[in-house]
């Protein structure tokens, strides 16, 4: 793959680009880097599709500003409209899983010139999300750790990072935990919450998104600990041109990396489909 620098004023993002063909913009959350989608990626280049995945800000080799302002939506979404221009794409593809899934549907919202089809793994439309009840939030429970400077930090290193053994079961899990502590990306990954997820949005109404037009393909897992199905089934409200559900049996929450294949199939039908 070619490694291309794009910039959004001060904010340098790596961006992955390889392949030719109908562009799709690969967005990965937290705690990942663009390694999340390396095997998705490796299916997606050979069902014939450019695969373009960026280290979104705060992670990986892209910048990471340390100030919570920095992660407000908007500029997130600025983010990825600064790599769909960069890689000379009119329309794209955009897969996210866990916070690029977030960021994936409030590009599709603010963005429909943009996005031509929509790939969401995980997590539901935002106001879904935040209208699916108290088993949902009691599920989000961790995000008011995150919420607070320091706490969500000393929570996920406390007695050797037991939390993200157990309680995280990423199957990289030591990958992972040295490259969170790598150029502060354990505070700069939880950013993202601080901005976005602040503890009174437990009690606020949901937001409100303009329409997404983009076709839309939603995968949720039952074996998924943080993210319930009612999150994502209530996504097909929010979804004016038609909203594709998979669900995946006996699986977990990081599904672009215990089933790559499968992950990347679901995607190639679902393109192919509409």
């Amino acid at each position: 793959m070619e490694r291309v620098l794009v910039h959004n004023g001060d904010v340098t993002l790596s961006v992955l680009v390889a392949g030719e063909g109908p562009t799709v913009v690969l967005l990965h959350g937290w705690p990942d880097t663009s390694a999340l989608w390396d095997d998705v990626g490796v299916e997606l280049l050979a069902a014939g599709y450019r695969v373009v995945v960026p280290d979104l800000r705060g992670c990986g080799q892209s910048s990471k500003p340390t100030e919570a302002s920095q992660y407000a939506m908007r500029l997130l979404v600025h983010d990825v409209l600064c790599v769909i221009d960069a890689v000379g794409a009119d329309r794209v593809t955009l897969v996210g899983h866990d916070w690029g899934a977030n960021l994936a549907w409030v590009c599709a919202a603010y963005l429909p010139q943009r996005i031509e089809r929509l790939v969401v793994l995980s997590v539901g439309h935002p106001t879904s999300f935040r209208s699916a009840g108290l088993e949902q939030q009691l599920k989000s429970w961790y995000t008011l750790l995150f919420a607070h400077e320091g706490l969500g930090e000393a929570f996920l290193r406390k007695n050797n990072y037991e939390a993200m053994h157990v309680w995280m079961r990423h199957p990289r899990v030591n990958e992972i935990i040295e490259e969170l502590e790598r150029d502060g990306q354990m505070t700069t990954h939880l950013l993202w919450y601080r901005r976005n997820i602040p503890p009174e949005s437990f009690v606020k109404d949901p937001p409100g998104l303009p329409p997404i037009l983009a076709p839309t393909l939603g995968i949720w897992s039952s074996g998924d600990l943080a993210l319930g199905e009612r999150q994502m089934t209530g996504s097909r409200d929010y979804c004016v041109n038609g909203f594709d559900f998979v669900r995946l049996e006996d699986l977990g929450h990081w599904l672009p990396i215990d089933a790559p294949r499968e992950v990347a199939q679901e995607i190639v039908r679902f393109l192919q489909r509409s």
